[in-house]
Protein backbone atom coordinates (compact mmCIF):
# COMPACT_ATOMS: atom_id res chain seq x y z
CA UNK A 1 0.00 0.00 0.00
CA UNK A 2 1.11 3.59 -1.09
CA UNK A 3 1.77 5.96 2.15
CA UNK A 4 -0.23 8.45 -0.05
CA UNK A 5 -3.23 5.84 -0.36
CA UNK A 6 -6.38 8.14 1.00
CA UNK A 7 -8.76 5.54 2.81
CA UNK A 8 -12.44 6.54 0.95
CA UNK A 9 -14.14 3.28 2.73
CA UNK A 10 -15.01 5.89 5.85
CA UNK A 11 -18.03 7.16 7.62
CA UNK A 12 -17.66 10.80 7.36
CA UNK A 13 -19.67 14.40 7.92
CA UNK A 14 -20.23 17.13 5.41
CA UNK A 15 -17.24 18.49 5.85
CA UNK A 16 -14.78 15.11 5.77
CA UNK A 17 -16.42 14.03 2.28
CA UNK A 18 -15.73 17.92 0.63
CA UNK A 19 -12.01 17.91 2.03
CA UNK A 20 -10.83 14.16 0.81
CA UNK A 21 -12.18 14.72 -2.31
CA UNK A 22 -10.19 17.14 -2.86
CA UNK A 23 -7.12 15.66 -1.46
CA UNK A 24 -8.47 12.54 -4.01
CA UNK A 25 -8.67 15.26 -6.89
CA UNK A 26 -5.42 16.92 -6.15
CA UNK A 27 -3.39 13.20 -5.91
CA UNK A 28 -5.42 11.72 -9.38
CA UNK A 29 -5.69 14.24 -11.45
CA UNK A 30 -2.96 13.72 -13.94
CA UNK A 31 -3.23 10.01 -13.59
CA UNK A 32 -7.09 10.39 -14.57
CA UNK A 33 -6.60 13.28 -17.11
CA UNK A 34 -4.73 10.75 -19.10
CA UNK A 35 -7.41 7.63 -19.05
CA UNK A 36 -9.68 10.25 -20.00
CA UNK A 37 -7.88 11.47 -23.13
CA UNK A 38 -6.60 7.66 -23.86
CA UNK A 39 -10.52 6.46 -23.88
CA UNK A 40 -12.30 9.09 -25.41
CA UNK A 41 -10.08 9.85 -28.18
CA UNK A 42 -12.84 9.34 -30.83
CA UNK A 43 -15.50 11.19 -29.29
CA UNK A 44 -13.40 13.92 -28.65
CA UNK A 45 -12.85 13.96 -32.64
CA UNK A 46 -17.02 13.98 -32.89
CA UNK A 47 -17.04 16.94 -30.89
CA UNK A 48 -14.67 18.55 -32.77
CA UNK A 49 -16.91 17.75 -35.82
CA UNK A 50 -20.49 18.38 -34.15
CA UNK A 51 -18.54 22.20 -33.42
CA UNK A 52 -17.70 22.43 -37.12
CA UNK A 53 -21.06 21.84 -37.89
CA UNK A 54 -22.75 24.02 -35.22
CA UNK A 55 -20.51 26.74 -35.64
CA UNK A 56 -20.76 27.01 -39.46
CA UNK A 57 -25.10 26.47 -39.01
CA UNK A 58 -25.28 29.47 -36.74
CA UNK A 59 -22.33 31.61 -38.42
CA UNK A 60 -23.93 30.88 -41.49
CA UNK A 61 -27.74 31.60 -40.51
CA UNK A 62 -26.44 34.72 -38.63
CA UNK A 63 -25.05 36.18 -41.73
CA UNK A 64 -28.00 35.56 -43.23
CA UNK A 65 -30.22 37.01 -41.75
CA UNK A 66 -28.25 40.10 -41.72
CA UNK A 67 -28.24 40.33 -45.29
CA UNK A 68 -32.10 39.51 -45.40
CA UNK A 69 -32.50 42.45 -43.12
CA UNK A 70 -30.20 44.81 -45.49
CA UNK A 71 -31.73 43.80 -48.98
CA UNK A 72 -34.42 41.24 -48.09
CA UNK A 73 -34.91 38.36 -49.91
CA UNK A 74 -31.93 35.60 -50.77
CA UNK A 75 -33.45 32.65 -48.19
CA UNK A 76 -31.45 30.12 -51.10
CA UNK A 77 -29.07 29.39 -48.90
CA UNK A 78 -30.77 28.46 -45.21
CA UNK A 79 -31.72 25.43 -45.53
CA UNK A 80 -27.83 24.39 -46.11
CA UNK A 81 -27.78 26.51 -42.57
CA UNK A 82 -30.35 24.49 -40.77
CA UNK A 83 -29.11 21.01 -42.67
CA UNK A 84 -25.47 21.61 -40.73
CA UNK A 85 -27.71 22.58 -37.64
CA UNK A 86 -29.81 19.27 -37.91
CA UNK A 87 -26.34 17.35 -38.26
CA UNK A 88 -24.65 18.78 -35.68
CA UNK A 89 -27.31 18.97 -33.53
CA UNK A 90 -28.33 14.73 -33.69
CA UNK A 91 -24.55 14.33 -33.88
CA UNK A 92 -24.57 15.82 -30.53
CA UNK A 93 -26.74 13.77 -29.11
CA UNK A 94 -25.67 11.02 -30.02
CA UNK A 95 -21.97 11.82 -29.09
CA UNK A 96 -23.73 13.04 -25.76
CA UNK A 97 -24.84 9.86 -25.06
CA UNK A 98 -21.65 7.91 -25.73
CA UNK A 99 -19.63 10.04 -23.86
CA UNK A 100 -22.25 9.77 -20.72
CA UNK A 101 -22.14 6.14 -21.16
CA UNK A 102 -18.21 5.74 -21.38
CA UNK A 103 -17.39 8.73 -18.83
CA UNK A 104 -19.63 7.61 -15.97
CA UNK A 105 -18.18 3.95 -16.46
CA UNK A 106 -14.22 5.31 -16.85
CA UNK A 107 -14.86 7.61 -13.55
CA UNK A 108 -16.84 5.06 -11.22
CA UNK A 109 -14.23 2.33 -12.57
CA UNK A 110 -11.47 4.21 -11.88
CA UNK A 111 -12.31 5.15 -8.40
CA UNK A 112 -12.92 1.57 -7.40
CA UNK A 113 -9.67 0.37 -9.06
CA UNK A 114 -8.00 3.12 -6.91
CA UNK A 115 -9.77 1.40 -3.76
CA UNK A 116 -8.93 -1.92 -4.62
CA UNK A 117 -5.46 -1.62 -5.45
CA UNK A 118 -4.87 1.46 -2.27
CA UNK A 119 -2.49 2.77 -5.17
CA UNK A 120 -2.89 6.21 -6.84
CA UNK A 121 -0.88 5.23 -10.06
CA UNK A 122 -4.02 2.95 -10.99
CA UNK A 123 -3.66 1.25 -14.42
CA UNK A 124 -5.58 2.63 -17.34
CA UNK A 125 -6.03 -0.89 -18.98
CA UNK A 126 -7.24 -1.94 -15.48
CA UNK A 127 -9.90 0.12 -15.95
CA UNK A 128 -10.99 -0.54 -19.22
CA UNK A 129 -11.38 -3.96 -18.11
CA UNK A 130 -13.73 -3.26 -15.69
CA UNK A 131 -15.40 -0.46 -17.32
CA UNK A 132 -16.26 -2.63 -20.23
CA UNK A 133 -17.32 -5.67 -18.44
CA UNK A 134 -20.11 -3.50 -16.95
CA UNK A 135 -21.43 -1.94 -20.34
CA UNK A 136 -24.45 -4.18 -20.54
CA UNK A 137 -25.73 -2.76 -16.84
CA UNK A 138 -24.36 0.90 -17.67
CA UNK A 139 -26.26 0.90 -21.50
CA UNK A 140 -29.68 -0.50 -19.68
CA UNK A 141 -28.48 2.22 -16.97
CA UNK A 142 -28.31 5.22 -19.24
CA UNK A 143 -31.42 4.50 -20.98
CA UNK A 144 -32.94 4.70 -17.99
CA UNK A 145 -31.69 7.99 -17.56
CA UNK A 146 -33.80 9.16 -20.17
CA UNK A 147 -37.22 8.80 -18.41
CA UNK A 148 -36.41 9.70 -15.04
CA UNK A 149 -34.75 13.10 -16.22
CA UNK A 150 -38.01 13.16 -17.77
CA UNK A 151 -39.97 13.04 -14.86
CA UNK A 152 -37.39 15.62 -13.36
CA UNK A 153 -38.03 18.21 -16.25
CA UNK A 154 -41.59 17.96 -16.00
CA UNK A 155 -40.87 18.21 -12.06
CA UNK A 156 -39.34 21.68 -12.34
CA UNK A 157 -41.67 23.26 -14.89
CA UNK A 158 -44.56 22.49 -12.19
CA UNK A 159 -42.59 23.98 -9.01
CA UNK A 160 -41.21 26.75 -11.19
CA UNK A 161 -44.88 28.03 -10.79
CA UNK A 162 -44.44 28.42 -7.15
CA UNK A 163 -43.07 31.46 -6.56
CA UNK A 164 -39.51 31.95 -4.75
CA UNK A 165 -40.33 28.17 -2.50
CA UNK A 166 -40.64 26.85 -5.71
CA UNK A 167 -36.68 28.07 -7.31
CA UNK A 168 -35.53 26.38 -3.69
CA UNK A 169 -37.24 22.97 -3.80
CA UNK A 170 -36.04 22.58 -7.70
CA UNK A 171 -32.50 22.83 -6.56
CA UNK A 172 -32.89 20.33 -4.17
CA UNK A 173 -34.43 17.79 -6.35
CA UNK A 174 -31.88 18.47 -9.19
CA UNK A 175 -29.24 17.56 -6.41
CA UNK A 176 -31.10 15.10 -4.83
CA UNK A 177 -31.37 13.47 -8.37
CA UNK A 178 -27.36 13.87 -8.94
CA UNK A 179 -26.92 11.86 -5.64
CA UNK A 180 -29.19 9.05 -6.31
CA UNK A 181 -28.25 8.45 -10.15
CA UNK A 182 -24.15 9.05 -9.20
CA UNK A 183 -24.65 6.67 -5.74
CA UNK A 184 -27.13 4.28 -7.77
CA UNK A 185 -23.96 4.02 -10.04
CA UNK A 186 -21.17 3.43 -8.13
CA UNK A 187 -23.49 0.54 -6.03
CA UNK A 188 -23.75 -1.01 -9.49
CA UNK A 189 -20.34 -1.45 -10.74
CA UNK A 190 -18.54 -1.77 -6.92
CA UNK A 191 -21.22 -4.92 -5.86
CA UNK A 192 -21.76 -6.03 -9.32
CA UNK A 193 -25.58 -5.47 -9.03
CA UNK A 194 -28.23 -5.49 -11.47
CA UNK A 195 -29.55 -1.50 -12.50
CA UNK A 196 -33.09 -1.85 -10.44
CA UNK A 197 -31.09 -3.30 -7.74
CA UNK A 198 -28.15 -0.55 -7.30
CA UNK A 199 -31.06 2.31 -8.41
CA UNK A 200 -32.65 0.77 -5.00
CA UNK A 201 -29.85 0.92 -2.78
CA UNK A 202 -28.59 4.30 -3.79
CA UNK A 203 -32.13 5.68 -3.33
CA UNK A 204 -32.05 4.24 0.00
CA UNK A 205 -28.24 5.75 0.88
CA UNK A 206 -29.25 8.90 -0.52
CA UNK A 207 -33.01 9.05 1.17
CA UNK A 208 -31.74 8.44 4.40
CA UNK A 209 -29.55 10.78 4.60
CA UNK A 210 -31.01 13.42 2.07
CA UNK A 211 -29.49 16.49 3.48
CA UNK A 212 -26.00 15.35 3.78
CA UNK A 213 -26.58 14.25 -0.15
CA UNK A 214 -28.23 17.10 -1.10
CA UNK A 215 -25.69 19.47 0.38
CA UNK A 216 -22.82 18.03 -0.44
CA UNK A 217 -23.68 18.11 -4.15
CA UNK A 218 -24.64 21.23 -4.12
CA UNK A 219 -21.80 22.93 -2.50
CA UNK A 220 -19.20 20.51 -4.68
CA UNK A 221 -21.33 21.67 -7.57
CA UNK A 222 -20.61 24.83 -6.78
CA UNK A 223 -17.26 24.59 -6.85
CA UNK A 224 -16.49 22.38 -9.75
CA UNK A 225 -18.76 25.05 -11.43
CA UNK A 226 -16.46 28.18 -10.54
CA UNK A 227 -13.48 25.98 -11.69
CA UNK A 228 -14.90 25.47 -14.74
CA UNK A 229 -15.41 28.85 -15.29
CA UNK A 230 -11.61 29.64 -14.31
CA UNK A 231 -10.82 27.14 -16.80
CA UNK A 232 -12.64 28.24 -19.43
CA UNK A 233 -11.25 31.99 -18.47
CA UNK A 234 -8.49 32.40 -21.50
CA UNK A 235 -10.65 30.63 -24.35
CA UNK A 236 -12.61 32.82 -23.39
CA UNK A 237 -10.92 36.02 -23.32
CA UNK A 238 -9.28 35.03 -26.14
CA UNK A 239 -12.93 34.31 -28.38
CA UNK A 240 -13.89 37.61 -27.03
CA UNK A 241 -11.11 39.84 -28.64
CA UNK A 242 -11.26 38.51 -31.78
CA UNK A 243 -15.36 38.62 -31.62
CA UNK A 244 -14.82 42.33 -30.62
CA UNK A 245 -11.98 42.46 -33.74
CA UNK A 246 -14.92 41.33 -36.47
CA UNK A 247 -17.64 43.25 -35.31
CA UNK A 248 -15.20 46.06 -35.47
CA UNK A 249 -13.41 45.95 -38.52
CA UNK A 250 -17.18 43.97 -40.32
CA UNK A 251 -14.98 40.53 -41.25
CA UNK A 252 -17.43 38.55 -43.23
CA UNK A 253 -17.04 36.02 -40.53
CA UNK A 254 -19.61 33.50 -42.48
CA UNK A 255 -16.48 32.81 -45.21
CA UNK A 256 -13.70 33.53 -43.25
CA UNK A 257 -11.49 30.24 -42.22
CA UNK A 258 -10.05 31.91 -39.41
CA UNK A 259 -13.56 32.76 -37.91
CA UNK A 260 -14.32 29.50 -38.14
CA UNK A 261 -11.40 27.75 -36.67
CA UNK A 262 -11.43 30.25 -33.78
CA UNK A 263 -15.25 29.44 -32.76
CA UNK A 264 -15.11 25.65 -33.66
CA UNK A 265 -12.10 25.01 -31.38
CA UNK A 266 -14.01 27.84 -28.51
CA UNK A 267 -17.22 25.59 -29.14
CA UNK A 268 -15.31 21.89 -29.11
CA UNK A 269 -13.19 23.57 -25.99
CA UNK A 270 -16.37 24.79 -23.87
CA UNK A 271 -17.98 20.84 -24.56
CA UNK A 272 -14.37 19.39 -23.78
CA UNK A 273 -14.05 20.89 -20.74
CA UNK A 274 -18.00 20.16 -19.70
CA UNK A 275 -17.74 16.21 -20.36
CA UNK A 276 -14.68 16.42 -17.88
CA UNK A 277 -16.70 18.26 -15.55
CA UNK A 278 -19.54 15.28 -15.72
CA UNK A 279 -16.54 12.84 -14.68
CA UNK A 280 -15.13 15.15 -11.61
CA UNK A 281 -19.19 15.28 -10.73
CA UNK A 282 -19.04 11.55 -10.47
CA UNK A 283 -16.32 11.56 -7.79
CA UNK A 284 -17.46 13.44 -6.13
CA UNK A 285 -20.64 10.28 -5.48
CA UNK A 286 -17.88 7.79 -5.67
CA UNK A 287 -16.86 10.03 -2.11
CA UNK A 288 -20.64 10.43 -1.27
CA UNK A 289 -21.26 6.51 -1.71
CA UNK A 290 -18.37 5.38 -0.13
CA UNK A 291 -19.06 7.27 3.30
CA UNK A 292 -22.39 7.05 3.20
CA UNK A 293 -22.31 2.92 2.30
CA UNK A 294 -19.69 2.94 5.34
CA UNK A 295 -22.30 4.75 7.62
CA UNK A 296 -24.98 1.86 6.70
CA UNK A 297 -23.19 -1.15 6.53
CA UNK A 298 -19.94 -0.65 8.73
CA UNK A 299 -17.98 -3.31 5.97
CA UNK A 300 -14.50 -1.63 6.94
CA UNK A 301 -14.83 -1.14 10.47
CA UNK A 302 -15.84 -4.47 10.62
CA UNK A 303 -12.98 -5.69 8.60
CA UNK A 304 -10.45 -3.61 10.19
CA UNK A 305 -11.81 -5.25 13.38
CA UNK A 306 -11.38 -8.78 12.55
CA UNK A 307 -7.87 -7.64 11.25
CA UNK A 308 -6.77 -6.91 14.54
CA UNK A 309 -7.89 -9.86 16.26
CA UNK A 310 -6.41 -11.91 14.14
CA UNK A 311 -3.26 -9.98 14.44
CA UNK A 312 -3.54 -10.54 18.32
Amino acid sequence: MKDNYIPLRVNRDFGGIVSVYFDFFKQNIKNFTNVFISYNGVFLIGLLITSYLLVSGFMGMIAQESRNNSFGGGNEFEQDYYIYLGIGGFLFFIIFLGIAFLNYSLSTSYMIKYVETRDNTVDKKEVWELAKSQFGNTFVFVLLLIPIYFVFIIAAIILAIIPILGIFAQYIVQFFLTAWVGVSFFDMLEKKKGVTEALGEGWKLVTTNFWKSVGVNFIMGLLLGMLLIIALIVPGIIIGVYTFHVVENNVDYSHSIVSTIVYTLGTCIVLIIAVYGQCLTQFVNGVLYYALHEKTYNENTRATIEQIGQND
